[in-house]
């Protein structure tokens, strides 16, 4: 199972979409590729353009989004406490531990953010 980044999705729903094939791809391998609510609420609150929230709702509809639960939020506040510089990551830390508490891959254009979360095993992409 891999967990999105918002990242992720930005970059391959809107602008020059350089993460589309790669999104593609790895959902023709049959790789289970998930949205989570909290992704969601990152994606939904930027200015989003009809189409844009079209494309997200074919690959990820919001009914299917898997949700930030109590073991999740329990889990992001011992990495809060864990893990270095976590005020102002409070959002990139819970989606860290969505996917740990999941045992899914975290796919992200930012890795520097998440390098230093403990077990997280993350998914970077090679670029094109």
């Amino acid at each position: 199972m891999i967990h999105l980044d918002t990242s992720i999705l930005i970059d391959a729903l809107s602008g020059p979409k350089r993460s589309a094939n790669q999104l593609r791809r790895a959902i023709d391998r049959g790789e289970r590729v998930v949205l989570t609510t909290l992704a969601l609420y990152e994606w939904l609150r930027g200015p989003r353009r009809r189409e844009q929230l079209a494309a997200q709702e074919a690959l990820f509809p919001r009914e299917s989004a898997v949700p930030f639960g109590s073991e999740d939020a329990a889990r992001a506040a011992d990495l809060y406490r864990r893990v270095p510089r976590a005020r102002g990551r409070e959002v990139d830390l819970a989606l860290a531990a969505c996917a740990l508490t999941h045992g899914a891959m975290f796919w992200t254009l930012n890795p520097e953010d998440f390098r230093d979360i403990p077990g997280l095993e993350l998914l970077i992409p090679d670029g094109g």
